[in-house]
């Protein structure tokens, strides 16, 4: 009897160590966001460290502002002396000469009312016979005289309620102004780029300066890992990759993991490879395999490292 199990025992090893059919082993990957500004300049502030959590618009780092900022005023005061120069133009004359004018107004329509009663009064007598018409004529011209003059007055005041500059003056000084909010625009947005904040919410995979440091353009400074970038890798044979669609569920395992993770495929190769390049096996070495990408949960794919080794079943 104990030689029986004795003899029983080995294959129920070599049955345990036997993988399962569809498992299959893979890795972590992780989809890194690279924090970086489009301007040259000196790292001031870094406000992150490797290993820790990051919020969706907290600052990561500063650049050096100085020229930025001297270059933001300078656009300010350029964008000031556009506006006073097109106020200036718009303006009319000065209150006390329109004031004047506006009285010349009102003392020509004071006599041109005199005169057309005068002119009034001595057609009726003209009429009667009791005036000459020599004195019709003379108030007729009075009356006449006092028109004019009323227009005179009357187009001085327009005049002078007109702005002061020309039209071609007044369309020059609004393209300064134009071109002024566009240069301050420019400037306080490439000040912005400075200073640079987490797009989204992750973890601080590596920091790539230190404070002091220069930093050329368009070299990221840190790098974020959010739990949605998270997947796993893994390969399948030419045999499986038919039965495997986006979307199909399966479970992560790995050393560590108190229970499996549950994931979803997002990809499939439509090109065969032979040998995947970081699993290596007797038995893979001779089979085509097809690449598989499958995303856990973000909430689950906190407990997963890039590089980690996993085993994947499908569901």
């Amino acid at each position: 009897m104990r030689r029986a199990a004795l003899l029983i025992l080995p294959a129920l090893l070599a049955g345990c160590d036997k993988p399962q059919a569809d498992s299959w082993q893979g890795y972590i990957e992780g989809e890194y966001v690279l924090l970086a500004s489009p301007y040259a300049g000196q790292l001031q502030r870094l406000h992150v460290r490797r290993g820790e959590p990051v919020e969706a618009g907290k600052p990561v780092f500063a650049l050096e502002q100085e020229a930025e900022r001297a270059a933001r005023r300078e656009a300010e005061e350029r964008m000031k002396s556009a506006q006073a120069k097109l106020e200036n133009v718009k303006a009319p004359r000065r209150p006390p000469e329109v004031e004047a004018l506006r009285e010349q107004v009102n003392q020509t329509k004071s006599a041109l009312e005199l005169s057309r009663a005068n002119l009034a009064r001595e057609q009726e007598l003209f009429k009667k016979g009791f005036s000459p018409k020599a004195r019709l004529d003379d108030a007729r011209t009075a009356h006449e005289r006092d028109t004019a003059r009323v227009k005179e007055a009357e187009a001085q005041l327009k005049n002078a309620l007109m702005p002061l500059g020309r039209e071609g003056e007044r369309h020059s000084a609004e393209a300064e102004i134009a071109a002024a909010k566009a240069a301050l625009a420019q400037a306080a947005w490439r000040l912005e780029q400075k200073s640079v904040a987490a797009p989204v919410s992750g973890l601080v995979q590596d920091t790539f300066f230190v404070e002091g440091e220069w930093v050329a353009a368009g070299r990221p400074v840190a790098s974020i890992l959010p739990p949605g970038n998270v997947k796993a890798r893994f390969y399948v044979p030419e045999t499986v990759v038919g039965a495997i669609q986006i979307g199909r569920p399966v479970e992560i395992r790995c050393d560590g993991c108190p229970a499996p993770i549950a994931a979803q495929v997002s990809f499939v190769s439509s090109q065969a490879e032979y040998t995947p390049p970081v699993l290596y096996s007797k038995d893979s070495r001779a089979k085509l395999s097809f690449l598989v990408e499958a995303r856990p949960d973000p909430a689950e794919a906190a407990k997963l490292r890039p590089g980690q080794p996993i085993d994947v079943t499908l569901k």
